[in-house]
């Protein structure tokens, strides 16, 4: 297949709708769809509308929406005439929506119906219309329009701003960075060589496309070739998933490591241990090899079949997981990247893969460790190349900061180059630890073995007063059997409560029913016998509620005993199998899930 290097995103558009314009295009699972030719039309159409309303060449357009058809054309409406597109995560909260839309000067937002409710008034106010992406329906325009006219209108160039993206990060602080169409199509061209799209592919999208690995890769790279993309506007939990696969039966998936990471610990390895001799078995190297390799083929069934590539970004995935791939012939491959690079600087395919490295810098980038330990030939990552953004916008000094003097793109992330130029990473710098004789110390290598215990679900590893503390949320079901204990306690007591409360009403309307007409003297009877009966029902009630404590703290202590125990044995694990600066000193529950970016990385700096 032919590669083509585009100039501009119009150029891509063009290129899809024009020679490829039967084929489907951007569908969802509900069975709705445009064709290109269709997808042409309607960008087009919508494209002229915003020039109705005086959006023109410059001007920056909000995009706010969950993945759906309309979401290719908001975006395209833009890019295609000299517009800036500002997509938005879904997740992102009300407050972050009302700092990106006035940072970033909007004009114009598309919002879906599902998130309008977090536009505030005062972003209203500040936008001068709104159009709801469902339906493409005008929902708030100028009182007067004042139309672009055809002399204002501008051809787009490569070096023209595409897009303003707000990282989520785990930082805290989002920044808005800065991809021309230049940026875009040159990692375009990379990820083509790299991994082409073909007539015949059918993608899946998983990932929010206000994301740039899922707009660069799972919206763009099938456009080249005319490829189908199918999209779920719901989270892909597992019983989504698994009909979207089903109905689907796509050839690609981009995912991020939980997804898979889950479906392996949930799915995958429960059938490893469903008897003494299989666990015997699956211990050993070639039982292993031969039961990943017949998992795998059942694997390929669930994702329906067909599936050729299955890319994996955003995070490190687990190394146990991913031996499990590898052995399995699941046809994955990782590759690495961020925001600021349109996404990817390395990446794979799945007939190069190597265990735990993201594969070599992709066509055009240029990768260095800068200042590598002369030991362990580790550094912070630096890059070079087309697809790097070209700052981050106001602010100035955050993009000075980002480039070497010499124009380096500084990823702030750790890793090593092998003679064959694969890179690992080893972690994020400001993650990283310094132990006490001088040692590096990343918490992300750590949590990956913690992770690998059977009783953890996830966790995440800091640093308190020298020592290394992990907090780690345990997988409920191990929890569940005492915590049922709690609960069956719970259950008795209201059911006897309300027992207790019913005998009461009963003797009370037979109290009523007896001295009721009677003289004034049997009422006073009445009073002194309800006020006897009801001496004896707190009584009894007293005691119930004493009982219930007594066997609920029982309950409570069997649950805390089995978690310090479970902590206990993790931390044993962890400590037999890392190195002794990077021991874990204490183990922290964490009741609930981490919160998590969009690419499902733990939003750190909310723990430290």
């Amino acid at each position: 297949m032919e590669v083509k290097n585009l100039k501009t995103l119009k150029d891509l558009f063009n290129l899809s709708t024009t020679d490829y314009s039967k084929n489907k295009s951007f569908c969802d699972t509900g069975g709705n769809y445009y064709t290109y030719g269709e997808f042409g039309s309607r960008t087009r159409e919508i494209s002229e509308m915003l020039y109705r309303y005086g959006i023109g060449y410059g001007d920056k357009v909000g995009i706010y929406s969950q993945n759906m058809p309309n979401w290719p054309i908001a975006f395209f409406s833009c890019v295609n005439e000299g517009r800036i597109a500002v997509p938005m995560l879904p997740d992102f909260s009300e407050n972050e929506i009302s700092n990106i839309v006035s940072h970033s000067e909007c004009k114009a937002v598309f919002i879906s119906e599902k998130l309008s409710c977090k536009l505030n008034e005062e972003s209203r106010r500040k936008i001068s219309l709104i159009i709801e992406i469902d339906t493409m329906k005008v929902i708030k325009s100028p009182e007067k329009e004042t139309p672009v006219s055809a002399d204002d209108r501008k051809e787009v160039s490569e070096t023209d701003l595409a897009s303003i993206i707000y990282t989520s990060g785990t930082t805290g602080n989002s920044k808005g960075v800065m991809l021309t169409h230049k940026n875009l199509t040159s990692h375009l061209y990379a990820a083509s060589i790299l991994r082409p799209s073909y007539e015949w592919d059918v993608w899946l999208s998983l990932l929010p496309l206000s994301h740039t690995l899922e707009c660069s890769l799972g919206m763009l790279l099938p456009m080249t070739a005319g490829a189908s993309v199918y999209f779920i506007d719901k989270a892909p939990t597992p019983t989504v998933l698994m009909k979207a696969l089903k109905e689907v039966r796509p050839t690609t998936v981009l995912s991020v490591p939980l997804i898979i990471e889950k479906i392996y610990r949930n799915a995958v390895l429960p059938q490893f241990s469903k008897s003494t001799t299989v666990k015997k078995l699956y211990s050993t190297v070639i039982g292993r090899k031969i039961f990943n390799r017949l998992a795998g083929v059942k694997l390929r069934k669930t994702f329906g079949g067909r599936l050729r590539f299955f890319g994996i970004g955003g995070a490190k995935l687990d190394g146990e997981v991913e031996r499990f791939l590898l052995e399995s012939g699941f046809p994955y491959a990782i590759g690495y990247g961020l925001t600021e690079t349109s996404p990817l600087l390395a990446g794979a395919n799945p007939k190069m893969v190597k265990w735990q490295s993201t594969g070599p810098a992709v066509h055009g980038v240029q990768l260095k460790i800068n200042n590598p330990d002369p030991v362990t030939g580790e550094g912070e990552i630096w890059a070079k190349g087309p697809n790097v953004m070209t700052g981050y916008y106001k602010n100035p000094q955050a993009t000075k900061e980002a480039f070497s003097e010499d124009g380096w793109f500084r990823t702030k992330d750790l890793g090593v180059i092998d003679r064959k130029g694969r890179l690992y990473i080893r972690g994020r710098l400001s993650n990283m630890i310094l132990g006490a004789s001088g040692e590096n110390i990343y918490p992300e290598e750590i949590e990956t073995v913690i992770n690998g215990h059977e009783a953890v679900a996830e966790s995440l590893v800091t640093e308190k007063k020298g020592r290394l503390v992990a907090l780690v949320h345990f997988n409920q079901e191990k929890l569940a059997a005492v915590k049922e204990l709690v609960e069956k306690e719970k259950k008795a007591y209201q059911k006897k409560k309300l027992e207790l409360i019913a005998s009461y009403e009963e003797k009370i309307n037979e109290f009523k029913t007896h001295y009721k007409g009677k003289k004034e003297e049997f009422k006073q009877a009445y009073d002194k016998k309800r006020k006897e009966y009801f001496d004896i029902y707190a009584g009894q009630r007293e005691i119930l509620a004493n009982n219930y404590n007594e066997r609920k703290t029982e309950a409570m202590k069997a649950v805390n005993e089995k978690i310090e125990q479970m902590k206990e044995d993790v931390r044993q694990y962890v400590n037999s199998r890392v190195n002794k600066f990077s021991r874990i000193a204490v183990i922290v529950e964490q009741p609930n899930q981490f919160e998590k970016t969009a690419t499902h990385k733990i939003k750190r700096y909310l723990y430290k």
